[in-house]
């Protein structure tokens, strides 16, 4: 799967799983090594359990939500500090306008911006090192969060690809 195709997976990953969803899975695990062990363990889980996994890691875990995929909470400790202003002064650089009703520090739009930045042509190298600059300084941590607290191998799997390229 070229880079481009990764970014857009990784951030639709950060989204609530579906009906759909498994299915679409196991058709682009074929491809991606990193996925086929993880979507196979999916067929075991429910989706009802996905969901609510998907929900306690990312939306409102009980007694905290650990691995919020937002900027301002790795790097800051709170919602809608300065890292999301950061990505903000990115997306008007870029002239991008995420696809989420989200704040704009969540780690699916700022995937989605990179992705986007990559398939400019002419490359605009110096907004491209600024995001992935911005991406390295959370990414990590929130990386190994992931691999550490998911019950499913898919979000485990999903930590270990975005540690992956952005370490």
């Amino acid at each position: 799967m070229e880079k481009l195709a990764e970014l857009e997976l990784l951030a639709v990953l950060l989204g609530t799983p579906g009906e759909e969803a498994l299915e679409v899975l196991q058709s682009i695990s074929t491809s991606e090594p990193w996925l086929q062990d993880a979507v196979t363990g999916l067929a075991d889980v429910p989706l009802q359990e996905w969901q609510a996994e998907h929900t306690r890691l990312f939306v409102s875990g009980h007694p905290r939500t650990v691995c919020a995929p937002f900027a301002s909470v790795w790097k800051e400790g709170k919602m809608q500090g300065q890292a999301r202003d950061a990505a903000l002064a990115l997306y008007a650089r870029a002239g991008f306008k995420p696809e989420a009703e989200l704040p704009a520090d969540f780690l699916g739009s700022e995937l989605q911006l990179l992705a986007f930045l990559l398939a400019q042509n002419p490359l605009d190298e110096s907004l491209v090192m600024d995001t992935l600059e911005h991406l390295r300084d959370w990414v990590p941590p929130f990386s190994e969060a992931l691999r550490r607290e998911s019950r499913v191998a898919l979000y485990r799997a999903m930590g270990e690809r975005l540690e992956t390229l952005f370490t």
